[in-house]
């Protein structure tokens, strides 16, 4: 599969080392350019590119920066793109500053789909950017762990959780976006280290 990742920190780092050793054919793109991952690149075989060229023919885009930054990603960027992931979280202290429709209570995944323009799949989100590179097991092994999908379009859901089983883990449906606060911090599956 053509993965686009959009964002090289913890979470999209790492998703680029699982995916590209599971054989997916990654382009990873970040705010500082591509010049700026040539020892990610080097590392993983992944495709060091420009925001702009990350989504192109890409199965799958993941778009794992700050929840401030999504309204600065160019209007129209993702919409050619079937499958788009939201693996943010709302730090209001720490990073992001205040959003007034999240604090409102709007989902934050429903925020990020709202200034994207487009549907979204929240998943990624509520694990420990270290257990991604170690926290995969076999299908069927007693610790292997269940990560929440959220979203409104059910094939969508369906494409992250295929991905989730490549990595090692168990995707379940957590239902629509509208759902989506479930998974955020502060909530009982955020961070959890339970297997399945």
């Amino acid at each position: 599969m053509k993965i686009g990742i959009i964002g090289a920190g913890n979470i999209g780092g790492n998703l680029t080392r699982r995916l590209t050793a599971a054989g997916h054919d990654v382009a990873v793109a970040n705010s500082r350019g591509p010049q700026t991952l040539a020892e990610l690149a080097a590392e993983t075989g992944a495709n060091a590119v420009d925001v702009t060229e990350a989504p192109r023919g890409a199965d799958v885009v993941i778009v794992t920066i700050p929840q401030k930054n999504v309204p600065d990603l160019r209007a129209g960027l993702l919409n050619g793109a079937p499958v788009v992931v939201d693996t943010g979280n709302y730090y209001p202290q720490q990073r992001d500053g205040r959003i007034v429709k999240i604090e409102d209570g709007t989902p934050e995944s429903a925020w990020v789909a709202a200034q994207l323009g487009r549907t979204v799949v929240k998943a990624f989100n509520g694990i420990y950017a270290a257990d991604l590179l170690d926290g995969g097991r076999p299908a069927g092994a007693p610790d292997r762990r269940a990560l929440p999908v959220a979203g409104d379009d059910d094939e969508s859901k369906r494409v992250v959780i295929a991905l989730l089983d490549d990595l090692g883990f168990d995707g379940v449906d957590a239902g629509s976006l509208q759902d989506s606060w479930r998974q955020q911090p502060g909530t009982p599956s955020y961070g959890t280290s339970a297997g399945s």
